[in-house]
Order: structure tokens, then sequence, then C-alpha cells
């Protein structure tokens, strides 16, 4: 890097992000096996200021006097705060970047503009789906109901708004198509 305002690179920093149902998971892990023979491609392990969860993402596990640490510090390539957690991109990952190599990570709206800031080329990957397709796949969790499911999603900010290098992938075929639509976006 030269100069303080220069940015990171010249690889790629790629969040994936997405609302609640949208399969955003589903997609990264068959993206993940896809492509785990490129070994210019990095899947992110995000560090989350809550317990492992055997049914949740598998990640490192902060406090949240650790978290507050290393946000203060700047020892993150990425954070935010979300729903009360705090979640940490490792710094690592930064000289990832600066290899020329491509990092994805499942990210958070949050953080779209602290990525576009920081990075060369800062991609963003927001996986959705129509209104209805989400609140059936969140229905069929089983947390809330169907009527809540659906004043939920009409109330929340589904798309982003001024984020450069946004790739909108429509998630409602197979996950193969999903994926394929992921390598596409991707060049990989």
């Amino acid at each position: 890097m030269k100069g303080p305002s220069a940015k990171l690179g010249p690889g790629r920093m790629v969040l994936v992000v997405g609302p609640s149902g949208a399969g955003k998971d589903t997609l990264m892990a068959a993206l993940k096996d896809r492509l785990k023979s490129h070994s210019n491609v990095h899947f992110a392990r995000r560090a989350i200021t809550r317990a492992a969860d055997a049914d949740a993402e598998d990640h490192d596990t902060l406090t949240r006097t650790e978290f507050d640490h290393l946000v203060k510090s700047g020892e993150t390539a990425l954070s935010w705060e979300a729903h009360g957690l705090g979640y940490v991109i490792p710094k690592s990952y930064d000289g990832v970047v600066r290899s020329g190599d491509t990092v994805i990570a499942n990210g958070s709206r949050k953080v779209l503009g602290q990525s576009a800031a920081k990075y060369q080329t800062s991609i963003v990957l927001l996986i959705t789906a129509p209104i209805d397709v989400l609140a059936e796949r969140l229905s069929a969790r089983g947390r809330e109901s169907m009527e809540d499911i659906r004043k939920r999603l009409q109330r929340a900010d589904l798309e982003p708004d001024n984020v450069p290098n946004l790739i909108r992938i429509e998630n409602t075929g197979t996950i193969d198509e999903g994926v394929a639509a992921m390598v596409q976006a991707l060049e990989l």
C-alpha cells in the first residue's frame, strides 16, 4: 500500500450478502466445494461474539472485549455489528488480497461502504429472492408465523443503495444454478 489513501489490492474482497431466507449459506457452501481446486480463492472464516452452534455458521468465537479491542486497534480486515453481535473478518485476509488472490466472505450490508473504501476491488454478491419465496423459506424454519415474516420482509431494506460492483443473483432455481451464477459473476 502506498500512502494513507491507497486501497488494498491487487486481489479482490467479495462479500456475499442478502436477506434471511435467500440461501446465502447454502450457496456459499456449494461455491466453496465447487472452487476447492482454485488455490487463488480463499473463503474467510469469520469471528463472531457468540458461542459456536452446530446449526449455525462454523466460526471462531470472540468475547465482546476481544471484539472491541480488535476494532479499536484496527486489527481486522472488516468488522461490523448486527443483531447485538460483533462480526470480524480477520486481518490476515488483507494479506491474501495484497497477494492478488480473491477472498470470499459472508458479509453484511452494514460493511459494504467500508469494504469499497478499503479495497481496490470490492465486489458484492447480493443473493436474493422474491418476498414470497423468502417468506416460505423462513416459515419452513418454524421460528415465526407467516404473517410476522411477511410484515418483517415488507419493512426490510432488501436492496442496498449506491453500492459499487453489486451483482444481484436471484436464488430461485437449483443450488447448481445459483452457484453457476456466482462463478460467472466472479469470472472464475
